[in-house]
């Protein structure tokens, strides 16, 4: 597997794990006879439950993008220094941002969102050249 497939996975895992953490978070803060209702009526989430939720959404938005870039990257055979070192920082921005938006740190959580979308768009271009 290469790196970015590596990294790509692992990234997937990630928000599995960020998926988890919101159903926890909501689930104390909703009540769990509302989680298992077929929640006709929605209810917004506040305070940790809310970030993560915010966390969670955001990173299956990233995740798209990064998953592009690393199929591309891959089916082209294009892997070097280059897209392996974008894909690698990719995966720690995205570690590094659940406890950014937990926390609130600001205004770390934006500068650590950009790295890892630019990190994306460097492995897209890479894969063009």
């Amino acid at each position: 597997m290469t790196p970015e497939l590596t990294a790509l996975t692992l990234a997937a895992l990630l928000q599995v794990l960020q998926m988890m953490l919101f159903s926890i978070l909501a689930q104390k803060q909703v009540g769990s006879k509302y989680a298992a209702s077929p929640r006709d009526s929605s209810r917004e989430l506040t305070g940790l439950a809310g970030r993560a939720q915010r966390a969670m959404n955001n990173h299956f938005e990233g995740l798209i993008l990064f998953g592009i870039a690393t199929m591309v990257v891959t089916y082209a055979d294009k892997s070097s220094a280059l897209t392996v070192i974008p894909a690698l920082l990719y995966l720690g921005a995205r570690v590094l941002y659940i406890p950014a938006y937990l926390l609130g740190w600001a205004p770390w959580r934006s500068l650590i969102w950009a790295v890892g979308l630019f990190s994306t768009v460097v492995m897209l271009v890479a894969a063009l050249l």
